[in-house]
C-alpha cells in the first residue's frame, strides 16, 4: 500500500509544479499582451504622425527622404 500512496504523493507534487508553471506562463502571456497593445498604439500613432507630415508638406517627400536618383 505504501507504494500506491507514494505514487499519489508524487503525482500531487508534479501537479502542483504544473499548476505553478501554468500560472507563471499565464502571467507572462498577460504581460506580453499588454506590451503588444502598447506597441500597436505606438505604431498607429507613428503612422498617423507620418501621414500628417506628408499632408503638411503638400504630399511631397518627407524631409529626410533621399531623392529617387540616389
Amino acid at each position: 500500500m505504501g507504494n500506491t500512496e507514494d505514487r499519489f504523493i508524487n503525482i500531487e507534487i508534479k501537479l502542483a509544479y504544473a499548476e505553478d508553471m501554468v500560472d507563471a506562463l499565464n502571467q507572462r502571456i498577460h504581460e506580453q499582451q499588454l506590451q503588444i497593445d502598447k506597441l500597436e498604439q505606438l505604431c498607429a500613432s507613428l503612422a498617423q504622425h507620418v501621414r500628417n507630415l506628408a499632408q503638411n508638406n503638400g504630399g511631397s517627400a518627407l524631409p529626410h527622404e533621399r531623392p529617387p536618383h540616389y
